[in-house]
């Protein structure tokens, strides 16, 4: 996929090669703010991995054709931090990502215009500056909801699939 190109705020400076693993993950959320994914090859290696629920990146070239699909399907997209935890080489961020699916396929999904507000939690290991993991968890059902692949919560539909899942259970057991 080609990079995009998009009139977001400047990259920021890349943290450095003394910065802390908590500076460097600051950092990543700044420049995905930007909506150009390219300059985190400031922070990622050959042997970079990144875990979402949705599959597994190794190296560069793979995590960032990730995050420019994301940042091509939303084009508003904004990720924010609301805490973090940072010890020795291990930073915990617990976040925000909101964004509208006016833009290119999610995840195989044409766009919608739905907006996504999505909450999740990173777990990334940062070593000399660079990115070496990061496991992310997120509710997958609700950005299914959002998108309109799955009933509302607490829907008729819903309450039917519930009921339904619970009685083949059941019935297997």
């Amino acid at each position: 996929m080609p990079p995009r190109v998009s009139a977001g705020p400047p990259a920021p400076t890349p943290p450095g090669a003394h910065a802390s693993p908590g500076q460097v993950v600051r950092w990543v959320f700044d420049v995905l703010n930007t909506h150009h994914a390219a300059p985190l090859r400031d922070v990622l290696s050959a042997g970079s991995r990144t875990r979402l629920p949705i599959g597994t990146y190794r190296g560069v070239e793979d995590i960032l054709g990730f995050w420019d699909g994301v940042l091509a399907a939303l084009p508003d997209l904004t990720m924010t931090m609301q805490a973090m935890a940072e010890q020795d080489d291990t930073v915990f961020v617990r976040w925000t990502l909101t964004g509208t699916h006016t833009g290119a396929d999610l995840a195989g999904v044409a766009p919608s215009g739905a907006r996504i507000d999505l909450d999740g939690v990173d777990h990334a290991t940062v070593r000399d500056g660079v990115v070496v993991a990061n496991f992310v968890i997120f509710d997958q059902v609700q950005v299914a909801r959002q998108l309109g692949l799955a009933p509302g919560e607490g829907s008729r539909l819903d309450v039917a699939l519930r009921r339904g899942a619970g009685l083949l259970t059941r019935l297997r057991h």
